[in-house]
């Protein structure tokens, strides 16, 4: 006896024809179809989990293996380069510059967008054309949580993405626990040195920052990631600075600010470098840059005169 024959059995004689097309139809539905909204709220629906999808940021791609789904990617944008195996998905252009005919004979059902870095106008085609984008936009840690959960239903990896993404609040939660609550550190974030660039208070950055228990000197700015001058760094005099630069930018970027003895970050040694992969992607290896960022105030609030390499 099916489940619907024991629904009826216990329906009013009047209600069991209405009932029993209601069922019918119910049983034609797909019983994998996925809903979810992304981080703009529009609704992304998908009539079973993702098989082929398109990765339009190196941030997305890193989610999208983390929740197990890195061996259905079929395009992915440059930069997309962690885990290792990520380096060997076709590339569909860069994040700013992307390839829409690549991307469409692809056959993706499902395209992952980053919401304020991939083109608006790419991001809005792909859409007319029919394609399912999700449109990714972490701007608090929850944010990355929530991003794994749902990129977990899309490609039908729930359980995964669940453990993955308690896993990374916990990790944070620890993180703001031992530092949330030490003495403010006032704190100048480069990210570019010409023009000199940072990040405002409502980049994911900033928060990070804050969880660390230090304040973002420029986080009143109205751009998300907006150019400051030189004489803006000097007059906000920052206890710490922090250089996302990569490689030989580092060094370089490190000697432009010990020409200003004068300001506190230098004169007491708080001057510091961290890889823009693990504090400035939207990724679980957050909790890493993370606990460095944090490790890096607290060094500063001890005095501990030690520039990092």
């Amino acid at each position: 006896m099916s489940i619907f024959t024991v629904i009826l059995k216990d329906v009013r004689r009047g209600e069991q024809r209405w009932l029993a097309a209601l069922l019918m139809v119910l049983a034609w539905l797909p019983a994998q179809a996925v809903t979810v909204n992304d981080d703009e709220g529009r609704v992304v629906r998908l009539q079973e989990p993702a098989r082929r999808i398109v990765s339009l940021a190196p941030h997305a791609t890193e989610l999208l293996f983390a929740v197990g789904a890195g061996g259905r990617i079929v395009g992915a944008v440059e930069y997309s380069d962690y885990p290792a195996a990520a380096k060997a998905i076709p590339r569909v252009g860069r994040y700013d510059r992307l390839d829409l005919e690549r991307i469409l004979a692809l056959r993706p059902d499902l395209v992952v967008s980053w919401a304020s870095g991939n083109p608006r106008e790419v991001q809005d085609r792909l859409r007319r054309l029919g394609l399912a984008v999700f449109a990714s936009e972490p701007r608090e840690p929850e944010d990355v949580a929530s991003n794994l959960e749902r990129l977990g239903r899309l490609t039908g990896n729930e359980a995964r993405a669940r453990q993955v993404a308690e896993g990374f609040r916990q990790a944070l939660a620890r993180l703001a626990r031992r530092y949330g609550g030490r003495a403010p550190v006032s704190v100048f974030y480069q990210i570019w040195d010409r023009p000199l660039m940072t990040l405002n208070g409502e980049h994911l950055v900033s928060k990070l920052i804050e969880l660390c228990g230090g304040r973002n000197v420029f986080a009143e700015l109205p751009a998300l990631a907006p150019q400051v001058s030189l004489e803006a760094v000097l007059a906000a005099d920052p206890r710490v600075i922090v250089i996302s630069g990569k490689g030989a930018q580092d060094e370089e970027w490190l000697s432009s600010w010990r020409r200003w003895p004068a300001l506190r970050a230098v004169r007491e040694g708080n001057l510091f470098v961290l890889d823009p992969d693990i504090i400035q992607r939207h990724t679980p290896r957050l909790v890493q840059g993370t606990e460095r960022l944090c490790g890096y105030l607290e060094q500063a609030r001890e005095g501990r005169k030690k520039t990092a390499p």
